[in-house]
């Protein structure tokens, strides 16, 4: 899809500052500007490293300002807000237009001289390009400076007072880290100069730190005569820049060219979901393999999703060997059952708070089999997925267990060990100890699963877990089904919680090995769409609930409190489609119903950061995406929805 705005999109800053990019290099760094060029964030730089994939990142460069000078005339095309309205740069007020095709594309006019530029990240380097064009149409000389602002600093922090850049040609230095830069201007040495209240708007409204700074030592320069046309560059690294910005560019064109024939995708809906998915996908450098990050600009790489996230933006994609690299990152980390809820930034140990990333281990391995028919990988992960089953049935870390009737429990105290997982200080909104009706969805399919595979492999070990899965689905619905509101009870605990109406229910549907009748997962998908269903996802709770939460935003304390309270949620979307065509039988008109849904989709592509799907949104009126910008579960989801209603 290809993204342009014109001019009526820059009336004014804040407005221009509503949508923004985003280009990573698959190893955790990434790029993200408005489409002004501006940050609204204090995560949005230029440049941000992943200096050990994924998740040991640096902040380069804040931005980079192109300046025009015509004799006495200068003018400067950077745009940002800062502190008190006070010195706001107003670049966008020459700027005719943004383009997102191959490559984010800015394009200004001022003084007569036509200035493109090109943002560009190397796939598997932290290697940043920008490229420009530049047309004089004046009759005068024309100077072109590109003055970079830089951080040098851990991702969040601001530089320090007093901090300097030591260069020297085609490398430079500050703060311990250091930066290649390989640029055909002339470097220009200049006085250090500060941007110490630069404003991020969207930081504001959820009350984290909304003030940064950045610091600048030279511009590179370029003089034009009149009527000169010449292109121009400046790009920068960890490691000495050999190739030319056209290798770099023409490279990165054909890579996405094979990733799209490798997915062989029929719309172009699924293609730009393939290309979305491609951002998640890095390389961890503590396993020599791959992970996936849960979401740009906050997040690194979780256990819970990237179990989920895997299906679509690998399997669904047809990235077989990704896929068992990610497979085997997670597997190495294994302990007493479980998969590693969190990689920490830094080398800290993984952590392992989770009750149901080891049970979508399972789940994905079976749709990596579905896709891909290797036997030999479902071999390798066998025991793997065998030893899960056997922690939990006999008890594993956070109160994690079969109780007698075969359902799992899960959680005490102060643990959140679904996805449903905030806790503030010693406060849970949503505290869901006892049996979560999702993760007893999932054991009942990996027993299945696993029963499939023993006969595969020729094991015969299937009786035993064919046994067990009988039992579980007769306690499932037996305890789980809501009279009352004609769905499933979202946990069994004994309290109030049990009987709220909640997305998890969904998932009981979704999953391949059906644990309803066929006429309970009609009821379940009609009382979701009744009161959870949103073109951009599902409500975490009904309106109808007294503890429903409108909207998302403010505080943390506040957005905590909101988080899983009715906020919608854009990754069970996925789960609701394919729900949907299943209990319609995946019949024609179905597929066609749930085509002209996913249509809708197109508006949160357009919106916020483009060609991505954000984490969430507000509950009542899903009109403004929020949390992470770009969601690897949303993401990776809704491609398997549109993949199975193609």
């Amino acid at each position: 899809m290809n993204y342009f705005y014109g001019k009526s999109q820059f009336s004014s800053l804040r407005r221009a500052q509503e949508k923004y990019y985003l280009l990573t290099n698959q190893r955790g760094g990434y790029s993200s500007l408005s489409i002004s060029g501006s940050a609204s964030r204090n995560e949005q730089v230029l440049l941000m490293a992943s200096v050990k994939a994924p998740n040991h990142w640096v902040q380069f460069i804040s931005n980079m300002e192109e300046i025009v000078t015509v004799q006495e005339q200068e003018c400067s095309l950077l745009s940002q807000e800062f502190v008190g309205y006070t010195k706001n740069s107003e670049g966008f007020r020459y700027q005719d237009s943004f383009e997102m095709a191959d490559f984010p594309t800015y394009r200004y006019r001022v003084f007569g001289v036509e200035l493109e530029k090109r943002v560009v990240m190397k796939h598997e380097e932290n290697l940043l390009l920008l490229s420009y064009s530049i047309v004089n149409r004046s009759e005068k000389p024309v100077k072109i400076r590109l003055k970079p602002w830089f951080r040098f600093t851990k991702k969040g922090d601001m530089p320090l007072q007093g901090q300097t850049l030591e260069m020297k040609e085609g490398y430079m230095s500050s703060n311990g880290y250091s930066l290649m830069y390989k640029t055909d201007g002339q470097v220009q040495l200049e006085e250090l100069s500060w941007q110490k209240d630069l404003y991020f708007e969207d930081d504001a409204k959820d009350e984290r730190e909304s003030v940064g700074s950045a610091f600048s030592t030279h511009s590179y320069v370029y003089e034009l005569m009149p009527g000169e046309v010449r292109e121009a560059y400046v790009m920068y690294g960890l490691q000495k820049i050999h190739e030319s910005p056209s290798e770099i560019m023409g490279k990165e064109i054909e890579r996405k060219k094979k990733l799209l024939k490798k997915a062989n995708v029929r719309s172009a809906l699924a293609e730009e979901l393939v290309l979305a998915a491609d951002a998640f996908v890095v390389d961890r450098d503590s396993t020599g393999g791959k992970t996936i990050l849960a979401g740009y600009p906050f997040f690194g790489d979780w256990g819970r999703d990237t179990m989920i996230a895997v299906m679509g933006c690998c399997i669904a994609t047809g990235r077989k060997e990704d896929t068992e690299n990610i497979f085997r990152s997670f597997m190495k980390y294994m302990r007493k059952g479980i998969m590693p809820n969190m990689f920490p930034e830094g080398d800290e140990a993984p952590m392992y708070n989770t009750v149901d990333a080891s049970l979508l281990f399972i789940y994905a391995v079976q749709m990596y089999y579905d896709q891909f028919a290797d036997l030999d990988f479902v071999r390798e992960a066998y025991p793997e997925m065998k030893e899960i089953v056997e922690w939990y049935k006999k008890g594993t870390d956070f109160h994690i267990r079969m109780e007698e009737d075969g359902l799992i429990s899960a959680g005490k105290n102060l643990e959140q060990v679904t996805w449903m997982d905030i806790r503030i200080q010693d406060v849970l909104p949503t505290p869901r100890h006892g049996k979560p009706v999702e993760i007893n969805a999932y054991w009942y399919n990996a027993l299945k699963i696993l029963a499939s595979f023993s006969r595969l492999l020729q094991l015969d070990e299937d009786t035993a877990y064919e046994d067990l899965s009988e039992k579980v689905k007769e306690s499932f619905l037996s305890q789980f089904w809501n009279e009352k509101e004609q769905c499933l009870k979202d946990v069994l605990s004994g309290t109030s919680a049990d009987e709220q109406v909640r997305l998890n229910q969904i998932w009981a549907v979704s999953l391949p090995y059906s644990i309803l009748p066929k006429d309970k997962e009609k009821l379940v998908v009609e009382k979701v769409y009744a009161e959870l269903y949103t073109p951009y996802g599902l409500r975490s709770l009904s309106p109808k609930d007294p503890e429903f939460k409108s909207s998302y935003g403010g505080s943390l304390w506040n957005r905590d409190m909101a988080y899983h309270q009715g906020t919608v949620w854009a990754f069970p979307l996925g789960a609701y489609y394919l729900s949907y065509l299943k209990v319609y039988a995946f019949s024609e008109e179905a597929k066609a119903k749930v085509r002209r849904d996913l249509v809708l989709l197109k508006g949160t592509l357009q919106e916020g950061c483009l060609g991505q799907i954000a984490e969430i949104f507000n509950g009542l009126e899903p009109n403004e995406s929020k949390g992470c910008f770009a969601q690897a579960w949303s993401v990776g989801e809704l491609l398997r929805a549109v993949k199975a209603a193609e």
